[in-house]
């Protein structure tokens, strides 16, 4: 492959703050030089200006493959996250087979491969199925490439296991990633327990299961000085209780996704069956608390939060509809809309896509640096566009977004120095 020199573009590189114009060479799938020197035989790209930053880190996402493969393959979510600027996606073990088996983590790692423009990463199931009762070889799967444990969108709900599964984790430096949701509160719930539940008839959820949970989390990380990872955080209470564990000390991280700081409970209207989510979209004040959490550091990453579904998912009356909305093409846009909407500075929102979730997972990507992976994303931040559910690129549709006008677009994305989108 032949070098490339990428020129004009406004170089942002979260991790060491740089926010210039200038050029970048890349050569042998690494960067080569971020001083525009030029290469025998090189490629040149003018980026007219466009912006250029580490290729996206998506920490928390959900593939149908293995077993779901009528919702989506790991080939077509590829083309969805090339189109989004994600080069790195950590996929969570509650497939069909639950990645409970150091095979099934090689195959995940092999079939990511396999696609040329997407390192997936597999967390492995701390408990076996996904099942929340015997705990998984936390050891041979760590061997085989996990990046830590979880149940996927399932609460390990068991005090005990938790604190196991928090335990043998540290012995492998790995953390345990927890959908925050207290399962007996949250029952059978479709929507946040509210006034507009109650309105719509639907069974709801109290936004207080997710606080309860994060607190027993909290107090078990304390016991056992594990790494315990919050995933999909969603409200004030619960960003709360995050804060203060990280003012004392504690390995408590989080991270969040788009529909819980550009979206609020109104936005399942009339029973709209696409903002069905899991954990469910929160009243207005829980939105601002998270936007309040991106910005002050609470939050350590922002994650797609990616579940496809089908039609056949969504068609059916909202309490019976599957959870999940489709996140990789849209991450870095609605992100953005918090820039534009001067909620976020430009290098902090991208640090949240980019250097802080690579950071969490121990990666080498992330940054624009000499020697770094050439995993890049060019945009325009602000061209628009429209998010249209049966356009959008990959399989599933299920955009709790459809209809959204967004600023920030993709305009090329990069997998090691060789461009898989444009």
């Amino acid at each position: 492959m032949k070098p490339l020199l990428i020129t004009n573009a406004r170089l942002l590189d979260p991790a060491s703050g740089l926010d210039a114009t200038g050029s970048i060479l890349l050569q042998d799938g690494r960067i080569a030089s971020l001083k525009g020197a030029p290469a025998e035989g090189a490629e040149t790209l003018d980026a007219a200006g466009a912006c250029l930053c580490p290729g996206l880190v998506d920490m928390r996402a959900s593939i149908g493959e293995p077993g779901g493969e009528h919702r989506e393959t790991i080939a077509s979510a590829a083309q969805a996250a090339a189109a989004g600027g994600i080069t790195t996606l950590a996929l969570l073990p509650d497939t069909q087979p639950a990645l409970d088996d150091p095979a099934l983590v090689e195959f995940v790692i092999r079939r990511g491969e396999a696609t040329g423009s997407l390192t997936l990463l597999p967390f492995a199931a701390a408990t076996k199925h996904c099942a929340g009762k015997e705990l998984s070889e936390f050891g041979l799967l760590r061997e085989a490439g996990a990046v830590g444990f979880s149940d996927g969108g399932r609460a390990i709900g068991n005090a005990r296991t938790m604190r196991l599964a928090l335990s043998y984790a540290r012995t492998f430096g790995a953390m345990v990633v927890q959908h925050p949701e207290e399962p007996s509160l949250a029952g059978t719930g479709s929507a946040t327990e509210g006034e507009l539940a109650t309105r719509l008839g639907l069974p709801g959820i109290p936004a207080a299961a997710e606080a309860i949970l994060v607190a027993r989390d909290i107090a078990l990380a304390r016991l056992t000085s594990g790494h315990v990872h919050f995933g999909h955080v969603s409200t004030g209470a619960a960003l709360e209780l995050i804060r203060a564990a990280k003012a004392e000390g504690l390995h408590v991280t989080c991270d969040t996704a788009p529909p819980y700081f550009d979206l609020n409970e109104t936005a399942i209207g009339d029973y709209r069956t696409y903002a069905k989510l899991s954990p469910p979209l929160r009243r207005e004040a829980d939105r601002q608390a998270v936007v309040a959490a991106l910005a002050d550091g609470t939050i350590d990453a922002i994650a797609s939060d990616h579940q496809p579904r089908d039609a056949d998912d969504k068609r059916l009356p909202f309490a019976q509809a599957e959870a999940g909305g489709v996140g990789l093409a849209t991450l870095l846009g609605i992100t953005l809309a918090r820039v534009h909407g001067e909620d976020l500075k430009l290098l902090d929102a991208l640090a949240l896509l980019t250097s802080r979730p690579a950071r969490l997972l121990g990666l080498d990507s992330g940054r624009l640096a000499e020697g770094a992976p050439a995993d890049l994303c060019l945009f325009w931040l602000d061209r628009g566009w429209q998010v249209k559910a049966g356009t959008l690129p990959g399989k599933a549709q299920n955009s709790p977004f459809d209809g959204r006008a967004l600023e920030g677009k993709v305009m090329a994305t990069f997998k090691a120095g060789r461009r898989v989108f444009s």
